[in-house]
């Protein structure tokens, strides 16, 4: 099957019916998307389907065929991108385990939310457990980011 990932498209070996995530790690070896709870219930395996979050545990490879998918590796290695930014200013990682699902939820809200709430920034990251409860550090740097997203406009 045809997969476009991150912009670029992989021809992939794989089931069916073999999660996303699994094909992601396993198959392409983009190892930044991580396994959680492996029932959609904890986020860190969130990655974007032609822009929405979605849980790649449970989603099959073979139905994104024709859609982008984006991985964290997306959001580039040198920490500049707004919410790695933000994340580094608030010390938001502590064990890091969910962090790539976290940001991948972050980044999602702040498309279609430029200026969000502390209620959107709540409603969008629900779906993602911290076992370390950083919550209001996530809170924080999700309206640092959305501060820096706008400086970088402006910028433009």
């Amino acid at each position: 099957m045809k997969l476009d990932i991150n912009g670029r498209e992989h021809e992939v070996d794989a089931p069916d019916d073999m999660p996303l995530l699994w094909v992601l790690r396993d198959v392409v070896g983009l190892t930044g998307t991580k396994f959680g709870c492996g029932v959609a219930l904890c986020g860190a395996c969130t990655v974007h389907v032609d822009g929405e979050p979605i849980r790649s545990c449970v989603t099959p490879a073979s139905a994104l065929q024709r859609k982008r998918i984006t991985t964290i590796e997306s959001l580039g290695t040198d920490g500049s991108h707004p919410v790695q930014r933000a994340w580094i200013e608030h010390d938001v990682v502590q064990c890091g385990y969910c962090q790539s699902g976290q940001i991948m939820s972050a980044v999602a809200l702040l498309k279609v939310t430029p200026k969000p709430t502390d209620a959107d920034i709540d409603q969008a990251m629900a779906g993602n457990i911290c076992r370390c409860g950083t919550y209001q550090r996530i809170r924080s740097a999700v309206h640092r980011a959305a501060e820096l997203s706008e400086e970088k406009h402006h910028d433009a």
